[in-house]
């Protein structure tokens, strides 16, 4: 079809909006380099004859993830603002599946009386398709090693799909749980909290890896190749944020003032400065722990259990407020990663981090920021739906705090049921312990470097 300039839309395509769109963009960037990270604290804590077939599951995790997000997450999630125009989760789902109007329309062509800003929430499918895909990545950490590709490639549909839901809940300033209150500003409960209550029944019923608790014939002790790569991923990651914080805010006029996806009342050098605070608080005192308890781990959950109780409200806590939250973050960290160990549980990342720290987080925000409003949409004056008409409650925050984990428990209790009596949910014991490349793949270990298959 030839370009018929005459019917050009111009309010779709000025030049303030190419910089919104450029500003939504870069959070895709980030959110990639945040997959990127991840990768490399695997890489780096993972027992390195299982290291190719955890590296394939992750990639291929997010990529279903992406794909099922594209395919119909967005609608749900979207489905939040059509409801406010008096519309349907069928019109958003019209527009915002794959093959949806609005989401394959050309932004030119569509009067901005009809969609207005079409391109950048366009480019949000893209960012919002990388959460998707990175809470199956997340996910992955929790039952690496010893849950079947097949199994896991399930989960990765059926999580997609419930975090979806959960996102339009929880995610935003319109849905069932934020517009009477629930404050989230960076998604910690649909991205963190929910795959962490996932592994609360998947964990138990994996069992523990060869080696990670007591010896075991073919593996003495479970030891992590290279620390110093899994510290370049969690700085990759530190890196990357800043660009998604951006894309988690909302600009209005005049020229680009800042409102949250809550439609809170913030700024972008305070949201900037309170996530700096927060890996910094977090670090301080994830290294008193680390030489309290000799133990090196700490030394990295410090920074990232700062990091995940601060996400939550990046927005609109005070910097001075931001710092002692995170001061706090690593204890409670500590203090989950301590019980899991005396339970036996084979679970060393989520727990501590999500449902530890991120809850803690979720919790001390209704304590601190107490009364703010937030909720509605600009621009409405009146009903449920009014600009700022709700505020920051510790009750909604726990009930949130509840949802996003019960989301998950239940999603792995139905769907991995399901796998248990059909294809199984865990790798032999044996193949575990002998590593799960060689099992896989056309791989072989000589002196514990990975060597090709010669016929490849």
């Amino acid at each position: 079809m030839s370009l018929d300039l005459s019917t050009i839309q111009a309010d779709q395509v000025s030049l303030n909006s190419l910089v919104q769109n450029l500003v939504y963009a870069s959070g895709t960037v980030g959110a990639i380099m945040v997959v990127v990270g991840l990768l490399m604290i695997d890489a780096g804590t993972t027992r390195h004859k299982n290291l190719l077939t955890s590296t394939i599951e992750k990639l291929m995790g997010f990529f279903i993830g992406f794909a099922v997000y594209f395919g119909i997450g967005f609608a749900f999630w979207a489905a939040q603002y059509y409801i406010i125009e008096e519309a349907t989760l069928s019109d958003s789902i019209a527009d915002w599946w794959l093959g949806g109007g609005m989401a394959n329309a050309r932004a030119h062509e569509v009067p901005g009386d009809v969609f207005p800003g079409l391109n950048t929430f366009q480019i949000f499918v893209f960012f919002l398709a990388c959460f998707a895909g990175i809470i199956n990545v997340l996910l992955h950490f929790a039952v690496a090693e010893r849950i079947k590709a097949a199994a896991y490639f399930v989960l990765c549909v059926a999580a997609t799909l419930v975090s979806s839901l959960l996102s339009w809940a929880t995610w935003g300033s319109v849905g069932p749980l934020t517009n009477p209150g629930f404050h989230d500003f960076f998604g910690v409960g649909f991205v963190y909290l929910f795959p962490a209550g996932m592994a609360l029944v998947l964990v138990p019923r994996l069992g523990t890896r060869p080696g990670m608790f007591a010896p075991h014939p073919k593996v003495p002790s479970y030891n992590a190749p290279s620390i110093g790569l899994a510290a370049t991923g969690l700085m990759t990651i530190f890196a990357a944020l800043p660009m998604v914080i951006l894309s988690c805010l909302f600009f209005f006029d005049p020229e680009a003032l800042a409102v949250s996806v809550t439609m809170a009342n913030t700024s972008v050098g305070i949201a900037f400065n309170n996530y700096g605070l927060a890996w910094a608080g977090g670090a301080l005192s994830g290294l008193v722990i680390a030489y309290w308890t000799r133990s090196y781990s700490y030394a990295l959950l410090g920074p990232l259990a700062g990091y995940v109780a601060g996400a939550s409200g990046f927005d609109v806590y005070l910097p001075w407020q931001m710092f002692l939250v995170a001061l706090g973050a690593p204890f409670v960290a500590w203090g989950v990663y301590s019980a899991t160990l005396k339970r036996g549980l084979d679970e060393h990342k989520l727990f501590p981090l999500f449902l530890g720290a991120g809850s803690y987080g979720l919790v001390m925000l209704g304590v601190f920021q107490a009364g703010t409003p937030r909720g509605g949409y600009l621009g409405i004056e009146e009903g449920i739906y009014a600009f700022q008409h709700g505020q920051i409650g510790i009750v909604m925050q726990v009930v949130g705090v509840l949802a996003c984990l019960g989301a998950g428990a239940l999603t792995a209790l139905v769907v991995g049921g399901i796998l248990e009596k059909t294809i199984g949910l865990r790798v032999s014991e044996e193949a575990q312990a002998d590593g799960l490349d060689a099992q896989n793949w056309d791989v072989r270990y000589d002196e514990g470097a990975l060597v090709l298959d010669p016929a490849e």
